[in-house]
């Protein structure tokens, strides 16, 4: 199999390389696959055809982007994409093409792209009401708080509207200081929480932080069990995570905010155990404990939430993403005992609790119920994650096959042993199943982990699809 090598060691992967991995044009990038045609043709059918785009080319979009657009924004793939259609878990580029959506734009898409029984309601409420803010009533805030506090456990019923996962967790983070009056917060390494000021401190990779004042927080060793220290022994890591607590603090926390599974980290599980003892050790330190649901939150990984998986019932609850089915809308929940102390002062959102987007919440909310999305999450994904698991035994690439539900991750090493990151090689493939008709995100602090995260939609025949990409532009290395 041939081999790419990147132009230093990605062990002391820099910002600037990681960003040109991102919109590689060097030799790593894929040449065109001939039989892509022939790939397209074996895509599950389905009974939708785009009408004809007539906006402006992607050439033309691209220019405009690098003209008028913050340089930060880049685009994945070497050629990238003008996707101009959605329908359920497909995308249609500006030509027709239909492509195999599993990535759900960061795994926001959950009931699928324009579904009509989101998409309509919306258009009723637009039509008759946009926006007349929380300071009057009106009944689809109410209503979608309601029904999403029924989706939670024990007391988490107090529902605060916002507008990103960001947003989300930066107003956790400020409630727990303010209710506990201390002021460190303990996160976990190579976790991602936002790019606001306290979200960026609680973050645990480098290339998401910039050199701005980030004080007390903390992070804690992630219990990683591919390669975490202590492997997969959950315990371990807990007791990491209480000497921190007990030489690194005071002693006393304000909270400790945690993703059941990390996305933007590379979709890593939690090693066994971890999170109930880390909530027993964050209690005993006086510390709320924050899940952050913005990835692994509404049925993504086969539970509603994804820290049911692990026994334990949070203070707060944050979420975005899947929420809104890509309505700009995020939400914090927790109990009016911690809610009440918002009141001290004035906190106030102005779109927070708009009325188009918590339409399209409580829309969500019932598609997700009526056509059993966390059930087929949870068997579908069963399904692909023990596919790709069978072709991790094919191809010596596949390091580890890891996740739950429709949140799963494959690593790419060039050495199994040493666990070599192998970054070019993942462009690579990503950019080969791209022609074949495949769309799958990226992920991990070296950019190695491929991210799985389809519309909940997705069936048996759409995962046997993807491994067969997968498989197909791995052999072609």
């Amino acid at each position: 199999m041939q081999r790419f090598t990147a132009k230093r060691s990605v062990q002391n992967i820099s910002v600037s390389l990681w960003r040109r991995c991102i919109s590689s044009t060097s030799q790593a990038a894929t040449a065109s696959v001939k039989d892509s045609d022939e790939f397209q043709g074996r895509l599950p059918p389905f009974a939708y055809t785009p009408p004809p785009y007539t906006g402006p080319s992607a050439d033309v979009i691209l220019e405009k982007r690098k003209e008028f657009l913050s340089p930060s924004m880049f685009c994945l793939y070497r050629k990238p994409l003008n996707i101009v259609d959605g329908k359920m878990q497909y995308l249609f580029d500006e030509s027709g093409r239909r492509y195999l959506d599993a990535f759900a734009g960061i795994a926001v898409v959950n009931c699928g792209h324009c579904h009509p029984d989101v998409v309509e309601p919306v258009i009723n409420q637009i039509k008759r009401l946009q926006h007349p803010t929380v300071l009057y009533l009106n009944h689809a805030i109410a209503e979608f708080s309601e029904a999403l506090a029924s989706k939670l456990p024990g007391d988490l019923k107090v529902v605060f509207f916002t507008n990103s996962g960001t947003e989300a967790n930066e107003l956790a983070l400020m409630m727990a200081k303010l209710y506990t009056g201390c002021q460190d917060i303990v996160s976990v390494r190579n976790g991602y929480h936002g790019n606001a000021a306290a979200t960026m401190g609680a973050t645990g990779q480098s290339m998401w932080k910039f050199n701005v004042v980030q004080n007390s927080v903390h992070h804690a060793l992630n219990p990683d069990p591919y390669r975490g220290v202590f492997g997969s022994d959950g315990e371990k890591y807990a007791k990491e995570l209480q000497d921190l607590i007990q030489y690194g603090t005071t002693g006393h926390i304000a909270g400790f905010i945690c993703e059941a599974i990390q996305g933007v980290g590379g979709i890593v599980e939690l090693a066994p155990g971890y999170l109930s003892a880390a909530y027993d050790t964050v209690k005993k330190a006086g510390g709320l404990f924050i899940a952050d649901e913005v990835q692994s939150g509404f049925a993504r990984t086969g539970n509603f939430w994804g820290f049911e998986a692990h026994n334990v019932v949070p203070d707060i609850v944050t979420m975005a993403k899947g929420i809104g089915n890509g309505f700009p809308l995020g939400a914090v929940v927790t109990t009016p005992e911690i809610a009440a102390v918002l009141t001290r002062r004035s906190y106030f959102n102005t779109f927070g609790g708009n009325s188009v987007s918590t339409t399209a919440g409580l829309a969500v909310l019932k598609v997700i119920e009526k056509e059993k999305l966390q059930e087929n999450a949870a068997m579908v994904g069963s399904y692909l994650k023990e596919k790709l698991t069978q072709l991790k035994e094919k191809h010596e690439i596949i390091g580890d096959v890891r996740g739950r539900g429709l949140m799963l991750g494959v690593e790419l090493v060039s050495d199994r042993k040493l666990k070599t990151p192998a970054t070019a090689e993942t462009l690579h493939i990503m950019d080969q199943m791209k022609e074949l008709g495949v769309l799958i995100g990226k992920g991990g602090y070296f950019g190695n982990v491929f991210r799985i995260t389809p519309p909940l939609c997705f069936t048996k025949d759409d995962a046997d699809f993807l491994v067969e990409a997968m498989d197909y532009s791995m052999s072609k290395m």
